[in-house]
């Protein structure tokens, strides 16, 4: 079978397709025939060598993708609950055994794949599982209350979209920061306010919530450039581990989505949320599997809204 990876570590360029011996579920796994898996930062993270701590246990190919939807062909024993012809999205972990999303042919726990959300097609729920657990994530571990306020930056992305939407969903007010040209977008996504995206957006949150927000998804990687947004005592969901001491009493939520992968309760949420109109699935265009690279280029010149999606 064909899988989209890198035997070394560099830029766009090392992507190439590759054949591998086929995989088999085994017990307690499905293996999802792949028709579109798509394309995150987390990705290129990983195709840069980023990630290769965590890889040394694996021989290469080292295959990216976080996000995958396709048609179950096989289920391994002690399984139920799938069946093989279902449509499913599902997430997967590169770093784990299986590899990632980037294949013809997917195996991964049962409990990482659930039903395509009605109405989406496979390529929009590609986009749904990876993006929508860290947005869930975050807002679990932020733990605000109906009626409070919360602050998302890089709000125009795919994860910052979905913090607002189920922001919303929640009960919360929601202040987002975006470029002129996406304050439309934000708007028609729920956010309550939108001021201008910039290293000094936080000056421009505490203008919309004077004494701070109480919670923050910083979904722009901002670090301690955001901390003066938030409130004494205030929490801050960081995407990408920021190490830092903000002091005043806040909080900092480390989200890890690899982690939570086998929370099927939550992929389950998404898809409802997804059939519901709650969650918007965003594609911003799709590219042949044996284009990945072109699609990694075009994901690091920035300006993309919604994901770039592989198709198989």
């Amino acid at each position: 079978m064909k899988v989209v990876g890198v035997t070394e570590f560099g830029g766009p360029e090392q992507l190439r397709s590759l054949d591998v011996p086929e995989p088999h579920a085994g017990p307690g796994q499905v293996r999802i025939r792949v028709a579109a898996a798509a394309v995150n930062p987390t990705d290129a993270g990983l195709r840069a060598g980023g990630h290769r701590a965590r890889l040394t246990a694996q021989d290469p190919p080292y295959v990216p993708g976080m996000d995958a939807a396709g048609t179950i062909d096989e289920v391994g024993a002690d399984v139920t609950g799938r069946a093989v012809g279902e449509q499913v999205m599902a997430i997967a972990v590169p770093t784990s055994p299986t590899k990632g999303a980037y294949t013809e042919l997917l195996v991964v726990p049962a409990a990482q794949a659930v039903p395509v959300p009605a109405g989406l097609s496979l390529v929009e729920a590609a986009t749904v599982p990876m993006n929508g657990l860290t947005t869930v994530l975050a807002l679990d571990a932020l733990a605000l209350r109906p009626g409070d306020t919360l602050a998302v930056t890089g709000a125009a992305g795919a994860v910052g979209g979905y913090a607002i939407q189920l922001g919303r969903e929640r009960g919360l007010r929601v202040l987002a920061d975006a470029a002129p040209a996406d304050r439309k977008l934000l708007t028609a996504l729920g956010a309550d306010v939108v001021v201008d995206r910039g290293e000094d957006v936080a000056q421009r949150f505490r203008n919309e919530a004077p004494d701070g927000v109480p919670g923050l998804i910083d979904a722009a990687v901002l670090d301690e450039l955001i901390v003066p947004a938030v409130a004494d005592g205030g929490r801050i969901a960081s995407l990408r581990y920021w190490e830092g001491e903000p002091g005043r009493g806040i909080t900092v939520h480390r989200i890890r989505v690899a982690a939570a992968a086998h929370r099927t309760d939550v992929l389950d949420g998404l898809r409802r949320a997804a059939e519901a109109g709650v969650l918007t699935a965003r594609v911003a265009d799709t590219y042949p599997a044996d284009r990945a690279a072109d699609a990694h280029r075009r994901l690091a010149a920035g300006g993309t809204r919604g994901r770039l999606v592989l198709t198989f």
